[in-house]
């Protein structure tokens, strides 16, 4: 409901309108219907740690709306890959689920958004829609949340992924930055800790902490 004021503004008429071209003229990912699945999962008064990601997944049957994750059936992508390497090192008992499906985190509290909601599909189209006005919404997003709610730990990933941070009042929330799990940062990635760093905070905060495990089949 914090953000059905959004839909009404006149940005948000030009994203539909430029998705309606798209489409009509392209591969879109993820589906239409699952655009805002990350916010249906994970209700703003829910949120307790917020996954902060870049665009969705570009190749075919990848984006579902979340992310870094995949649904069941999918190939865990080289990033959620990499995001399953730490968790190993960071988290006792974590063991490598065969699946790529994070919708148990998402229920946990988790909010997994991406900055932009959709792109073109194709390898050479990552970052496509970042233009096309959704940095404009999920700004709004950060926003919300930040005046909203109390005690959230905002996982900033990367350089374009922390900018977002000056949105976040860190006097009532924290923010933990650190690389990007993309194989091209990984070196950087590697022994980041961000997983328990964030149960750390949240304990801090008073609050329950994210039981990252996934090794159970999704529901």
């Amino acid at each position: 409901d914090a953000l059905c004021h959004e839909f009404g503004k006149p940005y948000f008429a030009e994203i539909a309108g430029f998705l309606r071209e798209e489409r009509r003229q392209h591969a879109v990912h993820p589906p239409a219907d699952l655009v805002f699945a990350a916010l249906n999962e994970t209700p703003l008064s829910k949120v307790k740690v917020v996954i902060l990601g870049q665009d969705p997944y570009h190749e075919p049957g990848q984006a579902h709306g979340m992310c870094f994750s995949v649904l069941p059936g999918v190939k865990p992508p080289r990033s959620l890959k990499n995001m399953y390497k730490e968790l190993v090192e960071d988290i006792p008992g974590f063991k490598t689920p065969d699946h790529g499906h994070l919708v148990r985190w998402a229920r946990e509290g988790v909010l997994l958004l991406n900055a932009t909601l959709t792109v073109r599909e194709g390898h050479d189209n990552a970052n496509s829609h970042s233009k096309c006005g959704w940095q404009v919404f999920t700004d709004e997003v950060i926003r919300v949340l930040n005046s909203r709610t109390e005690g959230v730990v905002f996982l900033l990933w990367g350089g374009f992924a922390q900018k977002k941070g000056s949105l976040v009042d860190q006097s009532r929330h924290r923010v933990i930055a650190s690389a990007h799990p993309s194989p091209l940062s990984f070196r950087k990635w590697q022994g980041c800790r961000t997983f328990s760093r964030c149960n750390a905070e949240l304990r801090s905060l008073g609050r329950d902490e994210v039981d990252w495990t996934l090794d159970e089949a999704p529901p």
